[in-house]
Parts: structure tokens; C-alpha cells; sequence
């Protein structure tokens, strides 16, 4: 069965940084675009970084430009989110996804594999 699993998250003082992980079972998600989104509390999700399936194309909400970037290792079928200068905006659950094209997207209607969540909280 395919699944996404993220891990990394936790409590971090504003200004800090963080690595979120998403690891890939039941299948090969290489040829898939890949992406990461958020939902605060009360809020509805959003789209935060996506990246093609070879790594060479990325792209990010404007919020997060500059402070996050976004990779990933095929060879170990995992993408990672690094976040650096957290601010108190960036707390919410983050969401790894598989989109169902090779390229990036940002688009959540063409992701089709979803973790569980991991939670961030960033304390001012």
C-alpha cells in the first residue's frame, strides 16, 4: 500500500529552522512531482513548495520564498522541507503529497497521495 510519511516536525522558537521529512513506502514516487502544504487552525490548506520529479524545478507560496527550500532524494524515496527564519505565521500541521504528474504543480486538486501531518509550532 502506498503511504507518505512525514516526520521532523516540533516546537521551535521564532528564527529558527527546522527539516521536515516525507518518506515514500509501498511504491517508487520518482517519476512524481512532489509537494508540501498547511493548514492552521481554522484556517483552510494551503500550498507551500513543490518540486518536478528530478529535482531541477521548484517553486514556493510567496510567504515562504527565501526562507524555505525544497529537495529530494529518489534514490532513498524521500523529500524533504527545509524551513529556516520561522515566524509565528509558519505554525500548522504540514501535509508531504504526490502529485500525479511528473511536473511540479501547485495545485492540490492534482495530488493524490497525502501523509498524515506532522505539526509545526513556532513560538514568538
Amino acid at each position: 500500500q502506498e503511504q507518505l510519511v512525514e516526520s521532523g516536525g516540533g516546537l521551535v522558537q521564532a528564527g529558527g529552522s527546522l527539516r521536515l521529512s516525507c518518506a515514500a513506502s509501498g511504491r517508487t514516487f520518482s517519476n512524481n512531482a512532489m509537494g508540501w502544504f498547511r493548514q492552521a487552525p481554522g484556517k483552510e490548506r494551503e500550498f507551500v513548495a513543490t518540486i518536478s520529479w528530478n529535482g531541477d524545478l521548484t517553486d514556493f507560496t510567496n510567504s515562504v520564498k527565501g526562507r524555505f527550500t525544497i529537495s529530494r532524494d529518489n534514490a532513498n524515496n524521500t523529500v524533504y522541507l527545509h524551513m529556516n527564519s520561522l515566524k509565528s505565521e509558519d505554525t500548522a500541521v504540514y501535509y508531504c503529497a504526490a502529485s500525479r504528474w511528473a511536473s511540479m504543480t501547485t495545485q492540490s486538486q492534482w495530488y493524490v497521495y497525502w501523509g498524515q501531518g506532522t505539526q509545526v509550532t513556532v513560538s514568538s
